[in-house]
């Protein structure tokens, strides 16, 4: 689903009885395991075959197209920006455990680049930020269930 803003994005989450990701939560996640690594797969350059980015596929792809990570997930680079539950601003400094960003602000975190953006708006730890009322072509959601203790 694209032209989400967030406010959409979170009423959905809710209704489905999830939640938008962390910022924190998204990283991890779209690492699969390749701690310190670019990508999602690696520290190569994206390509045709691995994401949605570079304009390489000239839109929007369905989910599955590409390669799963190595969590099983699929389209965490490229395709469309995510919307996250944080707000932007910065990380507190030092080491932290699923840290948190902001409490507040004007702008919230999207994750992952568009296919229309080049590769280096694709790597994991790349982020920006739009105001939660901005709809546009690359940008959707992903939900998480919060784990069961």
């Amino acid at each position: 689903m694209i032209y989400v803003n967030w406010y959409d994005a979170t009423a959905y989450a809710k209704w489905a009885g999830k939640r938008l990701p962390t910022e924190a939560e998204w990283e991890y996640a779209a690492r699969g395991g390749l701690a310190g690594k670019r990508y999602s797969w690696g520290d190569e350059r994206g390509t045709a075959e691995r994401a949605n980015c570079d304009d390489n596929a000239g839109k929007t792809t369905v989910v599955g197209r590409y390669p799963a990570n190595g969590y099983g997930l699929y389209d965490m680079a490229g395709n469309v920006w995510e919307w996250c539950q944080d707000w932007h601003g910065d990380y507190p400094s030092g080491s932290a455990t699923d840290p948190t960003g902001a409490t507040s602000g004007s702008y919230r975190v999207r994750r992952g680049g568009g296919w229309n953006l080049n590769a280096w708006s694709c790597r994991s730890a790349y982020r920006t930020w739009l105001t939660p009322e901005d709809r546009i072509i690359i940008l959707g959601f992903r939900v998480l269930r919060s784990s069961i203790k």
